[in-house]
């Protein structure tokens, strides 16, 4: 028993060899986002049940504007600092001053709230949520910067630990606000003083094990920004628009509706987490081949766009169908409006799940400027559509917005990769994996938008949504292309 105790603790706690590792930091990674997505759903469904869909959409207003805000404090340096510090320990040094530069971009961007909140919304009580929000999430990116020490001494188990914590404060304290005194004010002011509590323990751990923490500032620190601003927006872009839209709607008072769209967004953007992990885990083996082998790059790449379609289609077509049942089951009968709106958002997400292999190739080949010209642009765009749409179709139309402009970064990025010639974009071998994609799930659909399956609970449906899916898709690999199984085996 000993024996197998110490086994698990060093496959899991120690850092042995490369590949163990791996294995390692990828289970802490995984466990982690997994434990933190699935407690905030939750959390959400019974915030969004508890305070309706107006005090809901007062809340969601002002943290999607904050959010979009909160880009601008982090700007790509965890990433790019935790690429230094794993090249050369020596870097470790440079810690205080990018800290500090972290602590100056926050108070940069906590002023900017302040200033514009003005502009956006002339309600006080919608501005006074946006400021106490700002300081929420801020308080969240200053403890994050200590994933760079983390990761690049791949102790991802502390980084797990730390968010599966944050995620348990903000919960229980959130829960006793909703149940007590719900408002979304309250709820805010929770959210706010949670975080300054987890971020004051996180930084007095960190203090404490690994570097005592010093101000210290060097004009150098702001060279790192040219390098790390394309990486702002990071892989998975599609909560930028959804935020945009949000906005939008309160901006144009439309506060109801934004509680009807902010509750089908979080599913939509629930159904966007496989990727999410996906892209993550694939991005490291893109990095190194895009220098080493050519072949390989060709071949990885191909394989997560494999799995981008075989998770898109079918997700669309469960989408479709289970809408009515999701919002039934997590919201209730008052949030009627939402379920059409989940169904255009579901294509969104469909869309986002092609458009990120496209997307990740051209930030491993260095063209992460173009990338973030893209996002921009699309960013543009769906505002532009939402002033021309809203006035037309109400909350309806900052989704089709966001479906037209998600439509035109996917067919501008997939343009960009061919005409650089990074990877060969698409051969039959894809197109067959999208028809038997479609194929199976348009049985999928079939099989549970039967009478006596649809009427169901939803999660039993949900289970007989995959097992059919799943049971189709073994079956024509098998006959078609079983070798697509094994591809990675391949790989030398």
């Amino acid at each position: 028993m000993l024996k197998i105790f110490q086994n698990l603790k060093n496959l899991f706690l120690n850092n042995i060899g490369v590949r163990q590792t791996i294995v390692k930091n990828t289970f802490w990674l995984v466990l982690g986002e997994v434990s933190v997505r699935v407690l905030g759903f939750i959390l959400a469904v019974y915030i969004i049940r508890m305070l309706g869909a107006t005090e809901y959409g007062k809340f969601i207003f002002a943290f999607s504007f904050v959010s979009i805000m909160a880009i601008f404090s982090d700007l790509g340096i965890i990433d790019v600092f935790t690429r230094e510090f794993s090249r050369s320990r020596e870097n470790e040094k440079k810690f205080d001053s990018i800290f500090t530069l972290e602590i100056i971009l926050c108070a940069l961007v906590l002023t900017a709230t302040f200033i514009i909140s003005s502009f956006i919304t002339k309600d006080l009580l919608i501005r006074r949520i946006m400021w106490i929000l700002i300081v929420y999430v801020l308080s969240a990116n200053l403890f994050s910067m200590t994933f760079i020490f983390l990761r690049a001494r791949q102790k991802m188990e502390y980084e797990a630990a730390i968010k599966i914590f944050h995620a348990v404060v903000n919960a229980i304290v959130v829960l006793f606000i909703i149940f007590n005194i719900p408002s979304a004010v309250n709820l805010s002011y929770g959210y706010m003083f949670s975080n300054l509590a987890v971020m004051c323990f996180v930084l007095l751990l960190f203090n404490v094990l690994f570097h005592r923490l010093s101000l210290k500032w060097e004009r150098k620190s702001l060279d790192i920004l040219k390098i790390s601003w394309p990486l702002s927006l990071g892989f998975t872009v599609s909560w930028i628009y959804i935020s945009i839209s949000s906005v939008m709607l309160g901006f144009f008072g439309l506060i109801i509706e934004n509680g009807w769209y902010s509750a089908a967004s979080k599913i939509a953007l629930v159904a966007i987490v496989p990727a999410d992990l996906i892209i993550r885990s694939f991005y490291p083996a893109l990095s190194n081949f895009f220098v080493s082998s050519k072949q390989n790059l060709q071949k990885v790449w191909e394989y997560l766009m494999e799995l981008m379609i075989l998770l898109a289609l079918p997700i669309i077509a469960g989408g479709i169908a289970l809408s009515g049942s999701i919002i039934r089951f997590f919201y209730g009968p008052n949030f009627g409006p939402s379920v059409l709106a989940l169904q255009l958002l579901i294509f969104v997400a469909g869309i986002s799940f092609i458009n990120y292999p496209y997307s990740v190739i051209l930030i491993v080949s260095d063209h992460q400027k173009r990338n973030f010209g893209l996002i921009i642009a699309g960013a543009v765009l769906n505002i532009i559509l939402n002033f021309l749409f809203i006035p037309v179709f109400g909350f309806y139309g900052v989704i089709i917005s966001t479906i037209i402009s998600c439509f035109v970064v996917l067919a501008s990025t997939i343009f960009l990769s061919r005409k650089l010639a990074l990877i060969k974009s698409f051969n039959k071998n894809l197109l067959k994996t999208a028809l038997i994609s479609l194929f199976s799930s348009l049985v999928m659909y079939s099989v549970i938008s039967l009478k006596f399956i649809s009427g169901l609970n939803v999660i039993f449906v949900f289970g007989i949504g995959v097992l059919v899916y799943g049971l189709l898709l073994l079956v024509f690999y098998r006959i078609i292309f079983p070798e697509k199984l094994l591809i990675f085996k391949k790989l030398k």
